[in-house]
C-alpha cells in the first residue's frame, strides 16, 4: 500500500466537487468518486441525477457506499498533509505586530508568503500549496503578501483595480473604464508602473546626487571646522605668547621701579648710617673729656690742676654739624618715567601685533574698480576706473535711479555678499574725504545722513585733522598719525568693519556685531574741491603685502 501511494499523487484524490481530500469517498455509476457529502447536496439541488463530470444521467437516485479503498488512500494522504502542514508550521515564522497574517491559520496566525488577488486572502506556506499545485488556482495573481486587500478591490463594481486612468489619474477597475472613463488613456496597472518605476529610478538617481551633495557639504564643513580649530589654537597660542610678553614686560618694569626706589633709600641710609657713626664718636670723645674735666675741677692737686687745664681747656677737634643734615631722596617722575618706559615696549608690542592683523587681512584683497552709474555727476573718475576727485562743474549725464544727486558719493561696480574683502585707498594731501562700505539698498537722492542704520559703515576726515567714525552718535578719532592709506576689512558673517592705517599697521576704528543682509559695494566720497584745497584724489591701490 505503501509502495502504491508512493506512485499516486494528491491530485487523483480530489473531489472535483470540493477540490479537496476525499471525505468518505462513494463511485456512482458512470465509475467517478466524490465525498459523499457533496455528491448527495449536489443532487439535492440538481435533478435529474447526473455526474458533474462526465454529465451521465441516472434517473433513479443511485445507492451510494463508501468506497473502503480509496478512503483509506485519502486517509494517508490527509495525514501526510496534516503532519506536513505541522513540520512546516514549525519551520514558518509566527506573524510580528507589522506583518501580513495568514488569513487561513487558527490559533496561532503564521506569517503569510502571498496575497490572492483573487481570493483576496493571505496565505502561509502551508495553505499557499494549493493556489501551487491546484489547476484551478494556479491562474491566480499572487503578490508579495499585503494587508486591507479589499481596498484593491472597486467600491461601486466590486471588481479587482487592475487598470490606471491616465486622464483621471486614479485606479479603476474593468467596469469603470467602460461606464466613467470611456474616451481616457487607460492602461493595465502593470504597464503604468513600469513608467512609474523608471520615473522612480530616475528620482532616485536624483536622490542619490543630492545624498552625495550633502555628504561633500558634510565634509566641506568638517574641514572648515578642523581650519578653524587650527586657526583658533593659532590665535590662542599667539595670544597666550603675547599676553605672557606684556605680563613679563610689566613685571620686569616693576621690579626695575622697585629696584630704583630701594636703590635710592639704601644711599639714604648708608648716608645717614655714616654721619650717625661718626657723631656716636665724637660724642664718646666729648664724654671722655667731660669725665676728665670733672674729675680735674675736683682736684685738691694745684699743681697738677694748673699742668692739665690747657689741653682740657682748648676746643676738643670735633665737626661742625650745623649744616649737615640728611635730605630724603626724591621720588616724583620715577613712577611716571616706569609707566612711560612700559608704554614704549607696549606700543612697540601692540605695532607687531597690528602688523601680524593687518597681513592676514591683506590676504583677502580685492580687486575693485569704481562704478560711473552711481558717481554725483560733479566726480571726476580716471579711465581705469581707479580715481575718483571733485571737479566744481556738474556733468550732464542721463540720470540714473542708482546715482548720488547730492552727496558727492560713488560705489565700486563689484558687490560681495558673503565671505571676507579688503582694499586699500589712498587719502594723501586731502583735507577732507569718506570712506567705508554702503548697503545696496543706501539711499542714493537727497540730502544723506552717514550710520549704520542707514546703511552705511564709514569713517571721515574734517579739517585736517578730525576724524570721526560715522556711527550714531559719532564717535571722534584720536590718530597718532594722519594716515596716509587707508584698509578697508569686511567679514561678511561675522558683521565686522575695519580701518586701518596701512603705513603705521594700526587699527583706526572697528564697527562689530552689524548684521548684514544685502549685497555690500566699497563706498567712496572725495568731498568738495573746497576752491583746490581738496584737490588730491581718492586712489584706489594695489595691495602691497606688509613684511
Amino acid at each position: 500500500m505503501s509502495a502504491a501511494s508512493c506512485l499516486l499523487t494528491e491530485d487523483q484524490f480530489l473531489c472535483s466537487i470540493c477540490l479537496d481530500v476525499f471525505t468518505d469517498p462513494v463511485t456512482i455509476p458512470c465509475g467517478h468518486n466524490f465525498c459523499k457529502t457533496c455528491i448527495t447536496k449536489h443532487w439535492d439541488i440538481n435533478a435529474p441525477y447526473k455526474c458533474p463530470n462526465c454529465n451521465d444521467i441516472f434517473y433513479t437516485k443511485p445507492k451510494l457506499q463508501v468506497n473502503r479503498f480509496i478512503s483509506e488512500m485519502a486517509s494517508q494522504f490527509r495525514q501526510s498533509a496534516q503532519q506536513k502542514a505541522s513540520s512546516s508550521s514549525s519551520e514558518q515564522q509566527v506573524s510580528k505586530p507589522g506583518e501580513v497574517p495568514c488569513d487561513d491559520c487558527t490559533g496561532t496566525k503564521l506569517k503569510a508568503l502571498k496575497s490572492c488577488l483573487v481570493c483576496l486572502a493571505s496565505y502561509c506556506e502551508t495553505h499557499l500549496e494549493p493556489h501551487l499545485t491546484k489547476s484551478g488556482l494556479k491562474r491566480h495573481q499572487l503578490i508579495d503578501p499585503v494587508e486591507n486587500l479589499e481596498g484593491r478591490m472597486c467600491t461601486k463594481h466590486d471588481k479587482l483595480l487592475e487598470l490606471f486612468c491616465k486622464t483621471d489619474q486614479m485606479c479603476v477597475c474593468m467596469l469603470c473604464s467602460i461606464s466613467h472613463h470611456q474616451g481616457h488613456s487607460v492602461v493595465p496597472l502593470k504597464e503604468e508602473c513600469e513608467g512609474k518605476k523608471a520615473e522612480l529610478g530616475k528620482r532616485d538617481a536624483e536622490t542619490q546626487q543630492m545624498i552625495q551633495k550633502r555628504r561633500l557639504k558634510i565634509e566641506e564643513m568638517k574641514r572648515s571646522v578642523q581650519l578653524s580649530k587650527k586657526d583658533a589654537d593659532r590665535e590662542i597660542a599667539a595670544g597666550v605668547q603675547v599676553f605672557r610678553a606684556l605680563k613679563e614686560s610689566v613685571e620686569r618694569s616693576q621690579a626695575e621701579l622697585m629696584d630704583t626706589i630701594k636703590e635710592k633709600q639704601r644711599e639714604t641710609e648708608k648716608q645717614a648710617e655714616g654721619f650717625i657713626t661718626e657723631l656716636e664718636q665724637e660724642i664718646s670723645e666729648l664724654e671722655k673729656r667731660s669725665s676728665e674735666m670733672k674729675k680735674l675741677s675736683q682736684s685738691e692737686d694745684h699743681l697738677h690742676l694748673l699742668q692739665s687745664f690747657p689741653s682740657l681747656n682748648s676746643a676738643p677737634p670735633t665737626k661742625d654739624w650745623t649744616g649737615v643734615s640728611i635730605r630724603p631722596p626724591s621720588y616724583e617722575g620715577t613712577v611716571v618715567r616706569a609707566v612711560n618706559q612700559l608704554e614704549e615696549t607696549l606700543s612697540k608690542q601692540m605695532k607687531k601685533l597690528f602688523e601680524a592683523e593687518l597681513k592676514r587681512v591683506q590676504q583677502y584683497a580685492v580687486d575693485v574698480t569704481l562704478d560711473p552709474d552711481t558717481a554725483h555727476p560733479k566726480l571726476i573718475l580716471s579711465r581705469d576706473g581707479k580715481q575718483v576727485k571733485h571737479g566744481d562743474v556738474k556733468k550732464k549725464i542721463p540720470e540714473n535711479p542708482g546715482r548720488f544727486d547730492k552727496c558727492v558719493n560713488v560705489l565700486a561696480k563689484q558687490s560681495f555678499s558673503s565671505g571676507r574683502f579688503y582694499s586699500e585707498v589712498q587719502v594723501k594731501e586731502k583735507t577732507k574725504w569718506d570712506l567705508g562700505v554702503a548697503r545696496e539698498s543706501i539711499n542714493r537722492k537727497g540730502e544723506i545722513t552717514a550710520s549704520p542704520q542707514n546703511g552705511q559703515w564709514t569713517i571721515c576726515l574734517r579739517n585736517k585733522n578730525e576724524y570721526k567714525a560715522c556711527a550714531d552718535p559719532s564717535v571722534c578719532l584720536s590718530l597718532k598719525h594722519q594716515p596716509e592709506k587707508v584698509g578697508v576689512f569686511v567679514d561678511y558673517e561675522e558683521g565686522l568693519v575695519s580701518f586701518y592705517d596701512v603705513d603705521a599697521a594700526a587699527l583706526i576704528y572697528s564697527f562689530t556685531g552689524c548684521c548684514f543682509t544685502q549685497k555690500l559695494y566699497l563706498f567712496f566720497s572725495p568731498c568738495v574741491n573746497d576752491g583746490g584745497k581738496n584737490s588730491a584724489p581718492l586712489i584706489i591701490s594695489p595691495v602691497s603685502h606688509t613684511e
